[in-house]
């Protein structure tokens, strides 16, 4: 890292000639293709005048040692078990003007509620399956539908009360959908204590610009979970988050949110079901939970009813669900509603249930369990990327242009073997976002993962989280696969 006292350099390119022509092939969020400054980074760009490339590394070192004493700390999981790694941190905010952050609300709570509705109808008449808009197999036999749902009714008609929505963003205007996540997402412990950091690095950005604040997060959060509690909870209902432990990849988010909230962070072995109801075991006897907001999967939270061999969940916890004494969050057979595969079709439950257009546009994809889609992907493998339908964390994809011809010849046999398992979409060319690195800030590519809660109503959290792949040229953004994560500023006013 440079020790240099000059104010730091902000580039248009990067490191190098060679790449500076591939770098300036995508947006850059922060300059306009003239090198000018864009009016929603210019307050902060006149504060970098003031630093030099010393200031900011000092700063990354403050980061770092802030994350380490708060044991902000990820799992990666490798053939020898799991190791614990400190999460790249980059110094540099993400800045979004008011009226693109508009654009992008509008679109989540849009796309929201719409799998939400879903959830709710392929559980109860299955409407858009008798209208033919989605194949019945896609849904009947996807391996997380759970016909033990059918017919339950949850309070408020909620199956996703947190769910987060990958974005990315080629464009001035254009926001596309990568994913939508409705299980267990994870990953809002770090906007959070982005935020908190960045409060302490750069005090004076904040007193001077109007930034949207997401401290609020937990308090919204619990009140959304309060407010889908049974109809037999009390006026005060008892809400537990329920954890797999602490060998768990997000374990750190686990405790983080249970303090925030202030609520008991439990284990399955705390709560038990009697008479239909669950019950926590305290110092001082049972106390009845009206709402697990659990982050488990399916598969293991009932032994009872899924996996008779989890330690992890609350036997008989399905029963309760079905006669209306607890409900947990998100609901048990979400996840047939964000595979990858189900994603093709969310344009089509937006127009069916809300009887809009989809504000916010899906990537093309290619399904290939469709013999023309497969004859496609197989001749332009090259240049596309290739996923598991269950994937997640960027672990089993396949990256074309940066694939070898051997890696790909394997990769087909994967999907010869299996073809309704994978999809295939064009490789993005992602904005960049101005990160630090090399004693110069320069553009790294970034996506964007927007909180949803819904329960009392439906709303997003002003920035989400942006993951930035910190190695040049690499569009991979996923902490385990070497990506890092910033600060987000959603700006009060538009610019």
């Amino acid at each position: 890292m440079s020790d240099s006292t000059e104010t730091v350099e902000i580039a248009l390119g990067t490191e190098d000639p060679e790449s500076e022509a591939r770098a300036k092939k995508f947006f850059n969020e922060m300059l306009e293709p003239d090198g000018s400054v864009r009016p929603s980074y210019a307050d902060f760009a006149e504060l970098l005048k003031s630093l030099s490339a010393k200031d900011l590394d000092a700063k990354t070192r403050a980061a770092e040692e802030l994350f380490r004493r708060l044991g902000i700390t990820f799992a990666v999981y490798t053939e020898g078990g799991s190791t614990e790694r400190l999460i790249p941190f980059d110094i540099i905010p993400r800045i979004i003007d008011r009226a693109e952050w508009d654009l992008v609300q509008r679109g989540c709570v849009q796309r929201v509620k719409a799998l939400n509705t879903f959830l709710y109808d392929i559980y109860h008449d299955q409407e858009i399956l008798n209208a033919g808009l989605i194949p019945p197999e896609l849904v009947l036999r996807n391996s997380d539908f759970r016909p033990e749902m059918m017919g339950v009714d949850l309070p408020n008609d909620v199956y996703a009360h947190i769910a987060g929505i990958d974005l990315v963003r080629t464009g001035e205007k254009d926001f596309f959908v990568l994913e939508d996540n409705v299980r267990t997402p994870s990953g809002v412990s770090y906007l959070l204590e982005n935020r908190e950091v960045m409060m302490r690095l750069f005090p004076d950005a904040f007193a001077n610009q109007s930034i949207s604040p997401v401290g609020n997060y937990s308090e919204r959060l619990l009140e959304n979970l309060r407010a889908v509690a049974p109809p037999t909870a009390s006026d005060d209902p008892v809400v537990v988050l329920l954890t797999p432990g602490r060998y768990n990849s997000a374990y750190f988010e686990h405790v983080f949110l249970a303090e925030q909230m202030g609520v008991e962070l439990v284990e399955g072995s705390d709560l038990f079901v009697r008479e239909g109801f669950v019950w926590m075991r305290t110092t001082e006897g049972p106390v009845k939970v009206d709402v697990v907001y659990r982050r488990i999967d399916d598969p293991f939270t009932d032994p009872l009813a899924f996996r008779s061999d989890s330690v992890l969940g609350i036997a008989g916890v399905l029963s309760a669900v079905r006669s209306g004494t607890v409900n947990l969050a998100n609901a048990m057979g979400t996840g047939c509603a964000d595979d990858k595969a189900m994603y093709t079709y969310v344009p089509r439950m937006i127009e069916f249930y809300l009887g809009e257009h989809a504000i916010l546009k899906n990537v093309d994809t290619w399904m290939l369990r469709n013999e023309q889609d497969r004859k496609h992907v197989f001749a332009n493998m090259e240049d596309l990327v290739i996923k598991e339908v269950h994937g997640s964390g960027g672990y089993g994809m396949l990256i074309g242009p940066a694939s070898t011809k051997e890696e790909r010849e394997e990769y087909k046999k994967r999907v010869e073997a299996d073809p309704s398992g994978f999809i295939a979409q064009p490789t993005l060319e992602l904005s960049t976002a101005p990160t630090f690195a090399n004693g110069m800030i320069v553009p790294r590519h970034v996506d964007l993962r927007p909180f949803v809660l819904s329960g009392k109503d439906t709303s997003v959290i002003p920035g989400g989280l942006t993951r930035v792949a910190l190695r040049e040229g690499s569009l991979v953004v996923n902490s385990s696969q070497g990506g890092g994560t910033k600060d987000t500023w959603v700006l009060e006013t538009a610019k």
